[in-house]
């Protein structure tokens, strides 16, 4: 009861405080205006994740998760959002944007003591990172912080996302009895989902870099208070539930290694730009990639509780139907098709021997 209370609460505050903030945008002009390169046709605010944030504070409040790392998170978390804000209101440089990144991360990995230092392998032994573990941590929370970013480029598409990414962080932690990655996966699901209430398309106001930065640094975070040192496959299990914008961000990474541009240079080939291009309407791209990552859940919760060799096979299956729909869809680009030149040869084999 102490769960769904805090949820309703959580939700609520965002409702009412979703208002105030989109006011408050427009006052200090942190407003986003269209270009050649983004979806929306009107100047619309982008401070929304304040509103998030304010929702999650109160949420805190409330419920009081107990834990020792409790401290280090919410510093981490104000360094982000003031990293946030300031980018929204005067659009930092991508250099000053990662420094507040890294130093949010650093925080919680020195101080709150969050970091990966082993993996159980099979047949009794264990890899340890050593003195790679806190770079390795920090590198984990910067990438999964940025992942989110990327992403946000739809009405609805970053929140929804990640609310359904915490829906599936939230029933894991019940089942191993972490009541500490669960309620605060709970307070920020109920505080999402009351901005959604106005960010879903058509959106009357943007989350910024302030709610992006924010969720996905608060993402990366219970994800490994949730599954560090655990099992080689069971390390995979965070990768999973955050298959949408992991696999958009490596795609990128790929994309902009064949076409020779800087890896911050931004462009119009991400998945949801892929599935715009496909004729899809704004609102059945972000529904389609809703389902996709309530997919990745489904599979991340199967691969929890799955035998070694069965999630090999799943993982297997998985990265070829990946690269297989960045190939049909042009998700690195129109010309890079390998496996899909592969399976065209062997056909081509086929019908020259019948």
């Amino acid at each position: 009861m102490g769960y769904f209370l805090t949820l309703l609460l959580c939700f609520l505050a965002s409702v009412c405080i979703t208002p105030l903030v989109k006011r408050l945008a427009f006052a200090i002009g942190a407003t986003d205006r269209p270009n050649q390169r983004k979806v929306h046709q009107k100047v619309m605010p982008r401070l929304g994740g304040l509103a998030i944030y304010v929702a999650f504070v109160i949420g805190v409040l409330f419920l009081d998760p107990d834990n020792a790392v409790e401290v280090p998170i919410l510093i981490g978390s104000v360094i982000i959002i003031i990293t946030g804000i300031l980018d929204d209101l005067i659009e930092l440089s991508p250099k000053v944007k990662l420094t507040g990144q890294l130093i949010a991360a650093f925080v919680v990995v020195v101080f709150g003591g969050i970091q990966v230092e082993y993996i159980n392998l099979p047949f009794g032994s264990q890899l340890h990172f050593g003195v790679l573990s806190i770079p390795l941590t920090i590198l984990w929370i910067v990438g999964i912080t940025n992942a989110i970013n990327l992403i946000d480029g739809l009405d609805g598409l970053a929140a929804g996302v990640s609310a359904i990414a915490l829906v599936t962080i939230t029933w894991m932690a019940f089942l191993k009895g972490d009541l500490f990655v669960a309620g605060m996966s709970i307070i920020l699901i109920g505080s999402i989902l009351g901005f959604l209430v106005y960010n879903f398309h058509p959106a009357k106001i943007f989350m910024g870099d302030t709610g992006a930065l924010f969720l996905g640094y608060m993402i990366s975070v219970l994800s490994l208070l949730g599954f560090k040192n655990v099992t080689a496959i069971s390390f995979i299990i965070p990768v999973i539930i955050l298959g949408v914008p992991i696999s958009d961000t490596f795609f990128a990474i790929i994309r902009r290694l064949v076409k020779r541009q800087p890896l911050s240079a931004p462009d119009k080939s991400h998945l949801h730009h892929c599935l715009l291009r496909l004729g899809y309407t704004h609102r059945q791209t972000v529904l389609i990639i809703y389902g996709v990552s309530a997919l990745f859940g489904l599979i991340a919760v199967i691969l929890s509780k799955a035998a070694a060799w069965v999630s090999l096979i799943i993982l297997t299956v998985i990265v070829l139907v990946l690269e297989v729909v960045a190939e049909k869809i042009g998700l690195v680009g129109h010309e890079y098709r390998p496996i899909l030149r592969i399976v065209q040869g062997l056909r081509y084999v086929n019908g020259k021997m019948k």
